[in-house]
């Protein structure tokens, strides 16, 4: 298991795809107060998405190649592993799966796109300037608060990604009819949950949770650009409040403020 003050099994970035960049864009500086600037890369629209001086996140197109693969708009999370080359085969070996493999990003670092057994997509990544740079404090508006997986299976799941990235257990909360729900730490501080997913929900995915000033206000700005609430406002353990959501381009999110 890594050690503790190592950066592996850590979320580091997060990219959003979907068929309209701009509209994109629009819809996510409103709702969750980001600042959007192009990223400069010639012949390659991306679009970074920043919380004061933090780059949070980056938004594309769907490539060509993704698209023909099955891609729909949604958002990815990108993990740090030391090596992504020794990784995958790791991943593999315990029935992942690869869809793009180890490349290089000139200048940023190396990365593949894989999924875990149940098929919920994510990155590996290794940054080219060997550490990733220290975040704000977690509860930071416009950082990404909380990780939450859709699990075939929430057990085996959390056993995949524990052997795979070191990620620890913090505890298991009793959903009762809906199951448990295996909240874990990914990095000192940093914290999701995963669950067995209802057979009524889509596939396996990850939800990622975007930190707000007050619910009730970001749930009128996720109206206002069009977007859905389709889960919330809801009140969970610890006090604090989300809403899950629909962009207009049918990407899943997820909002989290400490205040209603």
């Amino acid at each position: 298991m890594p050690e503790a003050s190592t950066p592996t099994g850590k979320f580091v970035w997060y990219e959003y795809m979907g068929d309209n960049l701009k509209a994109a864009a629009d819809f996510y500086t409103h709702v969750v107060g980001w600042t959007s600037k192009d990223a400069g890369m010639a012949g390659f629209p991306y679009e970074i998405v920043s919380t004061g001086q933090t780059m949070v996140a980056g938004m594309m197109v769907i490539p060509d190649e993704a698209r023909s693969m099955g891609a729909k708009p949604g958002w990815l999370g990108y993990v740090w592993v030391e090596d992504v080359d020794k990784a995958v085969p790791k991943l593999t070996g315990a029935g992942g799966r690869v869809f793009k493999a180890p490349a290089d990003i000139p200048g940023v670092g190396r990365f593949a796109v894989v999924a875990d057994p149940d098929g919920a997509t994510f990155m590996l990544f290794r940054d080219a300037g060997g550490e990733p740079p220290p975040p704000p404090p977690s509860g930071t508006p416009g950082l990404v608060g909380w990780r939450e997986l859709f699990a075939g299976d929430g057990g085996r799941a959390f056993a995949f990604y524990s052997a795979q990235f070191g990620w620890k257990k913090d505890r298991d909360f009793d959903m009762g009819p809906m199951g448990v729900y295996h909240i874990f730490e990914s990095a000192p501080g940093q914290q999701g949950g995963m669950f067995s997913k209802t057979p009524e929900a889509p596939p396996p995915f990850w939800l990622y949770y975007f930190n707000v000033d007050g619910i009730d206000a970001a749930v009128e700005r996720v109206k206002a650009k069009d977007g859905r609430v389709i889960n919330g406002p809801m009140q969970v353990p610890g006090g604090s409040w989300i809403i899950n959501g629909l962009d207009p381009q049918g990407a899943m999110f997820a909002l989290l403020a400490t205040n209603r």
